[in-house]
C-alpha cells in the first residue's frame, strides 16, 4: 500500500506553535554513559501499555541522550513546579551550578532529586519518526512523591491551578487515579524520616 503524501506546504514554525497549545508536563530523561549521568528535557512522554508496562519518550535525533538510551537503562524524571531551572539546564541552557542527583534506580538509571515521580526503564524498542526517535521503555520501578507539576504551554512554563471535581472520566479505565498503571511493577517507596518530603 502506497502512502499518500499531502502537497500542502507545512511551515514547521507554525506547526510547532500550533502543537504548543497542547499543555504538557515537563520531564528530564536521564541515563548513565561515558562514566557519568546525562539528561535531556523532554515533554513528549506518555504511557503506552500496562502489560507489559511500557512508556514512550520522543527524542530529537540531534540530542546526545538520543543515541545513549538505545541500549542503556533510563529514568523519566517528572519535574515539580519549582524545578524550571532544571528544565532549562537540561534543555541546553546551563543555569544550575550543582545538579541534585538522587540515588540510581535498581536497574542502574540515574534519578534527579526532588521530582514528582521517577519512572525507571530498560530499553524495549525504538522507532524512527522523522527528525525524532520514539523510544519505548519497559518500566522496572517507579517512585511517587507529593507536590505540583511543572507545566509547559505555548513556549512558557506554568503551574497547575485548583483541582476540579468530579472529572468526566472518573471510574473509567482511562482514569489514571482509578487504577494502577503499573500494578505488577515493583514500587520503590523509601521510608520517610520525620520532616522529609513525600
Amino acid at each position: 500500500m502506497t502512502r499518500r503524501r499531502w502537497t500542502m506546504a507545512i511551515d514547521p514554525r507554525e506547526l510547532r506553535r500550533c502543537l504548543g497549545h497542547f499543555a504538557t508536563g515537563v520531564t528530564v530523561v536521564t541515563c548513565r554513559a561515558d562514566g557519568g549521568p546525562h539528561g535531556a528535557t523532554v515533554n513528549s512522554f506518555t504511557a503506552v501499555s500496562l502489560d507489559p508496562p511500557l512508556v514512550l519518550v520522543s527524542l530529537d535525533r540531534r540530542s546526545k541522550v538520543c543515541a545513549m538510551i538505545e541500549t542503556t537503562p533510563f529514568t523519566v524524571n517528572v519535574l515539580e513546579a519549582t524545578q524550571h531551572d532544571l528544565a532549562l539546564h537540561f534543555a541546553g541552557r546551563p543555569c544550575v551550578d550543582e545538579i541534585p542527583w538522587d540515588t540510581d534506580s535498581g536497574c542502574g538509571a540515574p534519578r534527579l532529586a526532588g521530582c514528582l515521580a521517577h519512572v525507571s526503564c530498560t530499553p524495549w524498542q525504538h522507532y524512527g519518526g522523522g527528525d525524532h526517535i520514539l523510544y519505548l521503555g519497559e518500566v522496572q520501578e517507579f517512585r511517587i512523591h507529593s507536590g505540583r507539576p511543572l507545566l509547559f504551554h505555548t513556549g512558557k512554563f506554568h503551574h497547575i491551578g485548583d483541582d476540579f471535581a468530579p472529572v468526566p472520566w472518573e471510574g473509567s479505565a482511562d482514569c489514571p487515579s482509578g487504577m494502577s498503571w503499573f500494578s505488577d511493577v515493583f514500587v520503590d517507596r523509601p521510608a520517610l524520616s520525620p520532616g522529609s518530603r513525600r
